[in-house]
């Protein structure tokens, strides 16, 4: 059981010695990168490559650790118990499985995504304590659970799992990804398109970066709008911010960044 990439997912080879180490070792593989890296889509294609069910658990800044394994709900108890209902004496008729048991009991391992753990404070009890039962894995699935960084993870967690930070695609690697996507597209455009995405990443100050999805969107629009390199390789003041680039820069403050740049290559040009 090797993960080796997808046709549609270019992974480089320290991420596949990443995965493979997390299914060998039956640890969960901690994934952290910028947004945009496809940290989520990894979960995705692993299941593919592998040929497993992929089970998804998004974390929201309500999610308890419990509603993982199970919920238990008290109130339709409680509502059919006035209303006479035969169900309430069996108490598994109010338990719902989370998705930390679907991935346990499931026949096929299968890949289990925990995205964005770092959203919540996560333990994980495996215990269902209305029931007496124990939870137990048949087999281990495979986790694969993301973070962006916005709260720092306890030690005793990070000890279970198997660490990758995923570093941003490299030019190298982008071609590559931007090929995937757009396999006939004329290299001398995107050569253009990928220099002004780096320069457009490497401006100091700059709130949101542009991530890999939203250059292969920028990319859709240039083809579509049939923008070629020549337009691209402008460097006319007037024009410093990039052409369609709604689609690369995504709040005002980098907008009114990019607006206060062309002025001042504007003013040191006269």
């Amino acid at each position: 059981m090797r993960f080796e990439g997808t046709s549609a997912y270019v992974a480089t080879d320290d991420l596949k010695v990443a995965v493979n180490a997390a299914i060998t070792l039956e640890r969960p593989l901690l994934v952290k990168g910028e947004p945009g890296t496809g940290k989520t889509v990894l979960a995705l294609e692993v299941a593919k490559s592998l040929g497993a069910p992929l089970i998804e658990w998004h974390i929201k800044s309500t999610t308890k650790a419990l509603q993982g394994l199970y919920e238990y709900d008290a109130v339709s108890r409680l509502r059919d118990s006035q209303l006479g209902d035969a169900r309430v004496h069996d108490i598994r008729n109010y338990i719902k499985r989370g998705k930390l048991w679907d991935a346990f009991v499931a026949d096929a391992r299968p890949v289990l995504l925990i995205d964005e753990i770092d959203k919540a404070d996560i333990e994980f009890p495996f215990f269902v304590y209305e029931t007496g039962e124990t939870v137990k894995a048949r087999p281990r699935p495979i986790v694969v659970i993301t973070s962006n960084n916005e709260k720092e993870l306890p030690d005793a967690f990070l000890r279970c799992c198997f660490f990758h930070y995923i570093r941003f695609p490299d030019g190298y690697t982008m071609r590559a990804i931007v090929e995937v996507h757009f396999p006939c597209i004329k290299q001398r455009l995107v050569s253009e398109a990928l220099k002004l995405f780096y320069e457009v990443r490497e401006v100091p100050g700059m709130k949101k970066k542009p991530s890999t999805s939203e250059l292969l969107d920028w990319l859709k629009l240039l083809l579509v709008e049939d923008i070629g390199p020549e337009t691209l390789r402008e460097r006319d003041p007037k024009k410093l911010i990039p052409p369609l680039h709604g689609a690369l820069i995504k709040n005002e403050q980098d907008v009114h960044l990019f607006e206060r740049l062309a002025f001042l290559a504007r003013r040191e040009g006269r």
